[in-house]
């Protein structure tokens, strides 16, 4: 009971984590000049074993964007953390860090483990310690090589091989010597536009462009709201981060009519969606138009 009550309670803080960095890589990466960052989740999984327990416990994740940075810790991580391998089948995983980086290319991440590591055989239910090299405790290198790009967010699943990660001693014991194979999701796109003031029949070699104007994000199907920007002193608006669907837009500006737009925006997974130019045009008063 003391176990259950432990690790619903670091879920419950990955969980508020989770939501905190998500509503903040959103918000940042709304900003029209761009922020530099990306989104990375990594997830747990397990393939198949025939053991009742395999019982890990992680104590750090650290990642490496190269020499100059170095390795650092995943903040959003709270360890130590204790995993059941083999509950993560049937589509279960565990989330073990979601947040903003910044967007350069992630060589490597590094679980660090603790000793506490332990392994229920078929049929048994004693646990069984399963010893770690120290080389695994300060720091099991997975290789990732992959570029962020700024505004995207990412998955990495970490299929841990449990069954081929158990290592049976000659003397009855058991070490655990990880395999985990590694793969990446890009899973979000971008909107950008430009908006202008409508100048009519007017030459527009030098468009006059619109500077503050608020730009929503409606997602089509739930017709709610996702997320708003405003244009800078270029007029450009950038939505990064979007995940895969269909929106819409509302663009209001005091002194121009509201613009909202006709046809469905379609984004895909790791491409931009360039909207062009819109065109607001001036609200026209009574006394304006005598």
């Amino acid at each position: 009971m003391k176990m259950e009550t432990i690790k619903l309670s670091l879920k419950k803080m990955v969980l508020t984590v989770m939501s905190l960095t998500a509503l903040g890589f959103m918000q940042s990466c709304s900003d029209s000049d761009g922020t530099g960052t990306a989104q990375v989740k990594f997830k747990l999984v397990d393939a198949p074993g025939d053991y009742e327990q395999v019982n890990v416990e992680i104590i750090d994740i650290q990642y490496n964007l190269g020499e100059d940075v170095g390795w650092q810790s995943l903040e959003s991580f709270e360890g130590p953390l204790n995993v059941d391998l083999t509950t993560l089948v049937g589509g279960e995983n565990e989330i073990l860090a979601d947040e903003v980086v910044e967007a350069n290319t992630m060589h490597q991440i590094r679980l660090v483990l603790g000793d506490n590591n332990t392994v229920v055989l078929r049929g048994e239910t004693e646990a069984k310690d399963l010893s770690t090299p120290s080389a695994q405790q300060s720091g099991l290198k997975i290789n990732l090589d992959e570029a962020l790009k700024a505004g995207f967010s990412y998955t990495f699943i970490l299929d841990w091989d449990a069954q081929e990660s158990i290592v049976a001693q000659g003397n009855g014991s058991y070490s655990l010597k990880p395999v985990i194979r590694v793969s990446a999701e890009k899973n979000s796109g971008i909107i950008k536009g430009k908006v202008w003031e409508d100048l009519g029949d007017e030459v527009e070699e030098n468009p006059l462009v619109i500077e503050g104007a608020t730009v929503s994000l409606y997602d089509t199907m739930t017709e709610e709201l996702v997320t708003t920007t405003e244009t800078d002193s270029l007029g450009t608006f950038v939505f990064q981060g979007v995940s895969s669907g269909s929106y819409s837009l509302v663009i209001s500006k005091e002194g121009f009519v509201e613009y909202s737009s006709e046809n469905a925006i379609d984004v895909t997974v790791g491409e931009t969606e360039d909207i062009g130019n819109i065109k607001l045009q001036m609200v026209v008063s009574a006394e304006s138009a005598m």
